[in-house]
């Protein structure tokens, strides 16, 4: 997953990525699949900016590639921030998150139900 600088015009965010994909296609490694999520609101400021443009990016590759690919964004001024995960573990977070967020949700019907016999 990569944030962008939102400055970027969003029709020139697959050309921006594709040079830095690049890397992976290279060194024998593949892309599944490029989901560009557009324009979204920070959780806090980066760079002094409110917003930016995130894209999540599903590629097979070497460790020593994935290592490259991370230096290489992390050196362009375009990219604000990336996170490189492997599969396993972006699973296994999106299920925990999915967990929490369950718990968050029978607490609050909790509640209102202790609310009411008090």
């Amino acid at each position: 997953m990569l944030i962008l600088n939102p400055e970027i015009d969003e029709r020139q965010v697959p050309v921006a990525l594709d040079k830095f994909l690049k890397v992976i296609t290279t060194d024998g490694g593949t892309i599944e699949n490029i989901d560009i999520w557009g324009r979204r609101r920070l959780a806090y400021e980066i760079q002094k900016k409110n917003e930016g443009i995130y894209a999540v990016v599903n590629f097979t590759a070497t460790s020593a590639t994935t290592a490259e690919l991370d230096r290489q964004l992390n050196l362009n001024e375009q990219i604000m921030r990336t996170k490189v995960l492997r599969a396993e573990e972006a699973i296994a977070q999106v299920a925990a998150e999915k967990q929490r967020a369950e718990a968050k949700a029978a607490r609050k019907a909790a509640a209102p139900a202790k609310a009411a016999k008090a």
